[in-house]
């Protein structure tokens, strides 16, 4: 095996994935709050229940769902709402985890 292959393996062998998990909830944390000021926001990462399944690249970071509350989806259908998070989030969502689930929100409604 060669170094580099020797590096990657060894990086997700590392039994630390609830820092780095913290670490991606926290930028989507920071993110959605930077451009859609929500009212309510849960990040949750799921990952762990998708242990050894399909998509689950070992670093303990492959699956979240995010539930958003933000005036910004006022007067928005759901795929505009879902644009919104999307541009917020650029590439984390379909390249650097598997799998994002969302339920977005204007106040006053139920996600």
């Amino acid at each position: 095996m060669s170094a580099p292959e020797w590096g990657l393996r060894r990086a997700k062998e590392t039994p630390n994935f609830a820092r780095m998990a913290q670490n991606i909830a926290q930028e989507i944390t920071a993110l959605l709050t930077a451009a859609l000021a929500p009212t309510r926001l849960d990040v949750i990462n799921d990952s762990a229940q998708h242990a050894g399944h399909s998509g689950d690249d070992g670093s303990g970071e492959s699956h979240f769902t995010v539930v958003i509350e933000s005036a910004a989806f006022a007067g928005k259908n759901r795929l505009a709402r879902q644009r919104l998070v999307l541009a917020a989030l650029g590439d984390i969502p379909g390249n650097r985890v598997h799998a994002f689930a969302m339920k977005c929100s204007a106040p006053g409604e139920t996600a």
